[in-house]
C-alpha cells in the first residue's frame, strides 16, 4: 500500500470512510464519503481524511494543527456527546472548544500523529460504530464512520507510529502516545499515584507505568518540562533529555535565594491537649464566642473524638461561627432538602439516558471503582455490601451533580471517607466535603497550575531552609520535589494512619499559622529524612522508593512540631527573602508588581497591612524585610 513521491509517502489508505459533520441546522445529508489515509510528508506522519471529490489533490484543505487556546472558526454544532472523556487530571472530559475542519465549504483534515491525543470508538445513531479523534489541543474532529469496515486495519497501521493505550474508564477509549517508553500518561489513574505494592524497583524496571514508583517518575518528568517557560532553552533541552534536573532559579519572576540566608536555631515547640470542651465556648443562644481561640486550641492539640462531629462542621464552613442553635437547625433542614434534590437528579437517570451521557457514565465508573478500594481496612468501609460504601458512593455521585464542571477525580474518595466516618451522616458529610473542596479543588483541576505552584513554593521554602539538601536532590535529578505530589494533592492522606489523618486535617483546617502550613509539613518530613538521604548512595530511583515507603512510618506529633518550628524559625529571620515571605503570607505583592514582575523601580509593598518602599528588584533576594509581626500562636 505504500507509495513514494519525493517528500510524500502513502502508508495506508481506505475508501468508504464517511465524515459526519452533524450540522444540526442543515436539512442536507451530513455524511460525506471519503478516504482515510496515513501519510508521511517530509518524514512527518499524519492522519488525513478527504472527500471523494478531492481525489487527486496533493494536500487536504485544512492542516489541523490548532493548539489549546486558539480561537476556532464558525460554529458547526457538533454534538457534545462526541467528545472523548479523558483529561490530564479529570479522567472525564467536558466543555471542549469545537473547532471546524473545513474551508470554503470543503471538508478535510490532516492531523499530525504527534498531535493525536485520543481515539474513541463510539456508537451513536442507528447503532452504527464511529471513530472520534481528538487533538492534543482538546479539539474533537468530526466522527468517522467506516461504511466498508477497515477500522482495525487503520489501528494496526497507526501502531507503527504510536502506542494506543486503553482507558480504564471506557473500553472504547484509547490514549495515543509516541513510540517512547518514557512518554508521560497525563491522568492520575494512569500515573497510579494511589497504588500500593512492594518490590517497587523491579516492578518499575519491568513496567514503569504499573507502579506508584513509576507514577512518581512520570510526574517528575512532566513537571520538569511544565514548570519551565516554553521559550526557555532549558525547556527545550529538558524535553529532549528527561534526565536533566530542573533549575527553578531560571523561572521568570523567581527570586534567587542564593545569598546565604542566616537562619537562627529552630525554637522548641510543644503540642497541647485536644479540645475537649465545647459548651463553654458557646453563648446562651449557641453562638461561638471566640472562634479564634477555638482554632488556636485545635491547632495546638486537635479535637477529642467525641467533639469532632460538631466542631468539624464549623471548621469546614457548614455552620457559620456566628450562627445560633436555631439558625443551625434551619441550615440543616435547608441543606438536607438541597442535598436530596441533587441526589434525585442522578438517581432518576435511566440506564438508557446514561448510555447517552458519557460524562455521568464516566463519573459513575470511576467512583464505583475507587469506592471499592478506599479505606477497606477501616471497619466502617470493610466487607461486602457495607452500608458505608454505599454512602461513600452516593455522596460522591451527588457531588458530581453539585459541581459538574469538576465532577469526580481520583483522590476525592480519600478526602470524603474520614468525613463520612466522623459525621456518620450522609448529608453532613456531603456539605463538609464541599467545604473541604473549597480549600483543595484547585489541586484536581485539569491545568495542574495549582500543583505546579505548590511544588515551586515548596522548592522556595526548602532552598531557604536546607540548601545542602536541595543541592543533593538536584544532583540526583530529584530537585523538582515531585515525589511530594501525592502529599500535596490529598493532604498526606496516604502517608499517615487513618486516626492520625483526622488530627492532621483538623489542624490544617484552622489555616494557622498560615494558609500554606501543608508546605511546611512537607518541609518537616523532608528534613527528617536528610540524614537518610545526604551522604547515601541514593539515586533518582531509590529516592523515589524511599519517599514512597515512608507511608505509615511517620510520627504525626513530631511532624507537626517540626512544621511549626520551621514557621517560627523563618519568621524570626531578619533577612528573609521576599519570595519566602510571600509563601508564608507575610508579604503580598502590590498590583503593579503582579503586572510587571521584572520592573526596576520602587514598588509598594505590603507586610501584614503595613506599607513601605521596596528595594530594587536586583537587591530583592538579600534585602532585609521589615520586622514581621509575632505569630498568633
Amino acid at each position: 500500500m505504500e507509495q513514494n513521491n519525493d517528500d510524500y509517502k502513502l502508508i495506508f489508505e481506505k475508501e468508504g470512510v464517511y465524515l459526519h459533520t452533524n450540522a444540526k441546522r442543515s436539512n442536507q445529508d451530513t455524511s460525506i464519503p471519503g478516504f482515510i489515509r496515513i501519510v508521511e510528508r517530509a518524514g512527518v506522519p499524519a492522519l488525513e481524511w478527504s472527500p471523494l471529490e478531492d481525489e487527486g489533490r496533493t494536500a487536504p484543505a485544512v492542516l489541523y494543527t490548532k493548539k489549546d487556546g486558539e480561537a476556532g472558526e464558525e460554529d458547526t454544532n457538533f454534538d457534545p456527546g462526541y467528545e472523548p472523556d479523558w483529561a490530564v487530571i479529570s479522567t472525564v472530559k467536558k466543555d471542549r472548544e469545537h473547532v471546524p475542519v473545513k474551508e470554503s465549504g470543503q471538508w478535510s483534515f490532516s492531523l499530525p500523529l504527534s498531535e493525536l491525543y485520543s481515539l474513541r470508538r463510539a456508537r451513536f445513531s442507528l447503532g452504527r460504530n464511529f471513530l472520534v479523534l481528538t487533538s492534543r489541543g482538546g479539539h474533537p474532529l468530526p466522527p468517522l464512520h467506516f461504511h466498508r469496515g477497515g477500522s482495525r486495519e487503520l489501528l494496526r497501521a497507526l501502531s507503527r507510529y504510536i502506542v494506543l493505550d486503553q482507558s480504564p474508564v471506557d473500553g472504547r477509549l484509547f490514549l495515543a502516545y509516541p513510540q517512547d517508553p518514557n512518554a508521560l500518561s497525563q491522568s492520575f489513574d494512569k500515573l497510579h499515584l494511589f497504588d500500593d505494592g512492594s518490590d517497587l524497583v523491579s516492578r518499575f524496571i519491568q513496567d514503569p507505568y504499573a507502579t506508584t514508583f513509576g507514577g512518581f517518575s512520570k510526574v517528575t518528568n512532566f513537571f520538569r518540562v511544565a514548570l519551565r517557560p516554553p521559550d526557555s532553552p532549558l525547556h527545550q533541552r529538558d524535553a529532549q533529555d528527561s534526565s536533566m534536573a530542573p533549575q527553578f532559579d531560571e523561572e521568570p519572576g523567581f527570586e534567587l535565594i542564593t545569598c546565604g540566608v542566616e537562619l537562627g536555631p529552630k525554637p522548641a515547640v510543644s503540642r497541647g491537649q485536644p479540645l475537649d470542651k465545647w459548651e463553654e465556648f458557646l453563648d446562651p443562644e449557641g453562638r461561638v464566642k471566640n472562634p479564634e481561640s477555638v482554632k488556636e486550641l485545635v491547632f495546638r492539640g486537635g479535637i477529642t473524638p467525641s467533639l469532632r462531629k460538631e466542631v468539624w462542621k464549623f471548621l469546614l464552613g457548614f455552620y457559620p461561627w456566628s450562627s445560633t442553635r436555631r439558625e443551625r437547625e434551619d441550615i440543616l433542614r435547608v441543606k438536607t432538602d438541597e442535598y436530596f434534590r441533587m441526589k434525585v437528579q442522578w438517581k432518576s437517570v435511566s440506564e438508557e439516558q446514561e448510555m447517552r451521557n458519557s460524562l455521568l457514565r464516566g463519573y459513575r465508573n470511576l467512583i464505583e471503582r475507587d469506592v471499592n478500594r478506599t479505606d477497606r481496612h477501616n471497619t466502617f468501609f470493610s466487607g461486602n455490601d457495607n452500608p458505608g460504601l454505599a454512602l461513600l458512593h452516593d455522596v460522591l455521585m451527588t457531588y458530581c451533580m453539585y459541581n459538574f464542571d469538576l465532577g469526580y477525580v481520583q483522590g476525592m474518595s480519600d478526602l470524603l471517607s474520614p468525613l463520612l466516618f466522623v459525621t456518620q451522616n450522609e448529608v453532613e458529610s456531603f456539605w463538609c466535603l464541599t467545604g473541604f473542596m473549597e480549600l483543595v479543588h484547585h489541586n484536581f483541576e485539569e491545568s495542574q497550575e495549582a500543583m505546579k505552584q505548590q511544588l515551586l513554593q515548596l522548592s522556595i521554602l526548602l532552598k531557604a531552609l536546607d540548601p545542602e539538601l536541595c543541592d543533593f536532590l538536584d544532583s540526583q535529578d530529584s530537585g523538582s520535589l515531585c515525589f511530594c505530589f501525592r502529599w500535596l494533592l490529598i493532604w498526606f492522606k496516604r502517608e499517615f494512619s487513618f486516626e492520625d489523618i483526622l488530627t492532621m486535617w483538623e489542624v490544617m483546617w484552622t489555616r494557622l499559622p498560615c494558609d500554606n502550613f501543608h508546605l511546611l509539613i512537607a518541609c518537616a518530613i523532608l528534613q527528617s529524612q536528610r540524614g537518610e538521604l545526604i551522604g547515601s548512595d541514593h539515586d533518582f530511583n531509590t529516592i523515589l522508593k524511599h519517599i514512597n515507603e515512608l507511608t505509615m512510618k511517620l510520627d504525626l506529633q513530631s511532624t507537626l512540631r517540626g512544621a511549626e518550628a520551621i514557621y517560627l524559625q523563618l519568621l524570626q529571620c531578619k533577612e528573609l527573602p521576599l519570595k519566602v515571605q510571600e509563601v508564608l503570607g507575610l508579604y503580598v505583592p502590590s498590583s503593579s508588581e503582579d503586572e510587571s514582575p521584572d520592573s526596576q523601580g520602587s514598588e509598594t509593598q505590603r507586610l501584614l497591612g503595613q506599607s513601605q518602599v521596596g528595594p530594587a528588584s536586583g537587591d530583592a533576594a538579600c534585602a532585609p524585610p521589615p520586622s514581621p509581626s509575632p505569630p498568633r500562636l
